[in-house]
């Protein structure tokens, strides 16, 4: 009886030291490999626990996190991918949709890469757009200011009648110079004052006052 007994207390041990062997060398030496995997969103975090990338579907893209603590979603109904400084705060991201609505209008539909100053909003952004709103191509610089908001200040890139357009604003967000080429005609410089009103303009090799 004795000599059963141990002999299943034994069987026992050394399942368990085998177990617990295999575990630990899977968890240490061994990374997952898939084929193919279907997610709603993926969290990417630094080892304490900071948020550093979302990868998700437009259900479940966050909404505007600072520090954390995430602030109620609102217009925001793409899918994509979210960046976030080591504070855990979002510092830019890579956002992309396309739909019709219940009139079968197209809607936000395009993309749109954006970079963010620290503690502020976005310095650099690349978009495109063609929906029933809006149809632009390009790429915004903007200045941003710490806990505050801040102007565009160049514009470059493409209008829905098919011009290429280069703006210049100044530090207001006041456009100051307009250059044009259409798709068709004559290219075009504009000079404005802060009000906006045309003060000089370059057509080809002509200057009008």
């Amino acid at each position: 009886m004795f000599g059963q007994r141990f002999l299943v207390i034994y069987s026992g041990v050394l399942t368990a030291v085998f177990a617990v062997s295999v575990l630990a060398g899977f968890s240490k030496n061994h990374v997952p490999s898939f084929d193919e995997i279907d997610v709603h969103r993926i969290n990417v975090r630094e080892p304490n626990g900071t948020l550093r990338m979302v990868i998700s579907d437009s259900a479940k893209l966050p909404g505007v996190i600072v520090k954390g603590k995430e602030q109620p979603k609102v217009d925001r109904p793409q899918a994509g991918m979210i960046f976030f400084n080591d504070e855990g705060s979002e510092n830019g991201g890579l956002i992309f949709g396309g739909r019709r609505d219940a009139h079968g209008d197209v809607v936000d539909s395009g993309g749109s890469l954006s970079f963010d100053r620290y503690n502020a909003n976005q310095v650099v952004q690349l978009l495109g757009v063609d929906d029933k709103e809006d149809s632009m191509a390009g790429m915004a610089v903007s200045d941003s200011k710490e806990n505050g908001g801040g102007y565009r200040r160049v514009w470059v890139g493409r209008t829905a009648d098919g011009a290429a357009l280069l703006s210049l604003m100044d530090a207001a967000g006041n456009e100051r110079i307009q250059m044009k080429v259409p798709s068709k005609g004559t290219p075009e410089i504009e000079f404005l004052d802060e009000g906006g009103k045309v003060t000089k303009t370059i057509r080809g090799n002509n200057a009008l006052p």
